[in-house]
């Protein structure tokens, strides 16, 4: 395991033994950093991954905080950056949706019926900017999975179904980490419903693929920033 993981993990242990609570004040680097047995170097890098996913808020001047996000979200958060570590198929998932995706889109262009049509605007009538990230995920899942649907073919809807839920964490966080991405989604998703409606397959075929885009562009930005961090961190 690398260093870095191994300080967020540490981390990650003073928050389910209730050393360390929503708010509060991280203990100064060279006090913490022999608590953890870590080099200051390590916990540096570890705080910035923390803080990239708004674990933890850097201060300068002030100290290192423990961000207000529910401890549930913020133990996932650190699992999350130790996958990014760690494991990087999460990458050829999105690869995989962004080559099949357009194509199923493609198909249910061709089968969608007005109805059809009208129940995705109505889909996207339910959610705007003040969504929250979660119900923002959910309603891309539902999004997603109707056009896999309407693509006529079960295997690849199936195939979809299953690719949308194993990157399920990365768009959470993606949401959580990217300013404005819950306008773009929205925006992507009525680009797309848009050309179906049109019946220019060109178009959609283009959308989807630039929706998919986003995030795996983002996730592997994410993944060259946690392993490539040398700027030191402010002591707190």
């Amino acid at each position: 395991m690398a260093v870095t993981d191994e300080a967020i993990l540490k981390i990650k242990d003073m928050l389910l033994g209730g050393e360390l609570r929503p708010g509060d004040r991280l203990p100064p680097e060279k006090e913490l950093s022999e608590r953890l047995g870590l080099s200051r170097n390590s916990l540096r890098e570890a705080v910035k991954a923390l803080e990239l996913i708004r674990v933890l808020d850097v201060r300068r001047g002030d100290g290192t905080f423990v961000t207000s996000l529910e401890p549930r979200l913020l133990l996932e958060a650190m699992s999350f950056v130790v996958d990014l570590h760690e494991d990087h198929t999460i990458l050829d998932l999105f690869e995989v949706r962004r080559i099949l995706e357009p194509s199923a889109a493609v198909m249910a262009t061709a089968r969608a019926t007005a109805s059809d049509l009208a129940r995705l605007t109505d889909m996207l009538d339910e959610v705007g900017p003040e969504t929250s990230v979660e119900d923002l995920v959910a309603h891309d899942i539902t999004f997603h999975g109707f056009i896999s649907e309407l693509s006529g073919n079960a295997y690849l809807s199936t195939l979809l179904e299953s690719l949308s839920g194993r990157t399920l964490r990365a768009r959470i966080w993606r949401g959580l980490t990217e300013e404005h991405s819950v306008e773009r989604t929205l925006a992507e998703h009525r680009a797309i419903v848009d050309a179906m409606a049109l019946g220019n397959t060109d178009l959609v075929r283009s959308w989807v693929t630039v929706h998919i885009s986003g995030v795996e562009s983002w996730l592997r930005r994410a993944g060259q920033t946690t392993e490539g961090w040398q700027d030191p961190v402010p002591a707190s």
